[in-house]
């Protein structure tokens, strides 16, 4: 699949999981961990690839749930978007991804809702189609 590049962000990683990550643009520097739960030293102040995704594909999800519904219409620009990031093991081998979004907005109905979120999901989010049969993604809503 092609696309039409629009924009480019760019970010340099030294050390991996126990390292830094930063933007070419410096608009995000970050230090890294390895939580404890993952046996690493979780250090404070820090964070990690997931928390990284998790807070990327909610901003993205909530610009694509923005969008449908102003094509329709309708004001989605109250919703928050909750993006939950699971690491483990892989039955193959390795270590894959698991995704939770939840999308929760209560001036419009739980019906409407949910039509708007499968609409940016399955339609408009580059995030939801990258992670399209690859990674889980669970999809909940929460509306009036």
């Amino acid at each position: 699949m092609n696309i039409k590049p629009l924009f480019t962000a760019t970010a340099t990683s030294t050390g991996g999981r126990n390292g830094h990550s930063e933007a070419q643009d410096h608009s995000v520097a970050v230090d890294l961990s390895v939580p404890k739960a993952m046996g690493g030293p979780g250090k404070p102040g820090t964070t990690t690839p997931e928390h990284l995704f998790a807070a990327g594909y909610a901003a993205c999800f909530g610009g694509a749930l923005d969008y449908v519904a102003s094509q329709q219409k309708k004001n989605a620009k109250g919703a928050t978007v909750t993006c939950g990031v699971s690491i483990g093991p892989r039955d193959a081998g390795g270590f894959g991804l698991a995704v939770k979004l939840h999308v929760k907005d209560t001036s419009l109905s739980r019906a409407d809702l949910s039509a708007l979120a499968q609409e940016a999901h399955e339609k408009i989010c580059p995030y939801s189609h990258a992670t399209r049969g690859n990674i889980a993604v669970e999809l909940t809503v929460e509306g009036a």
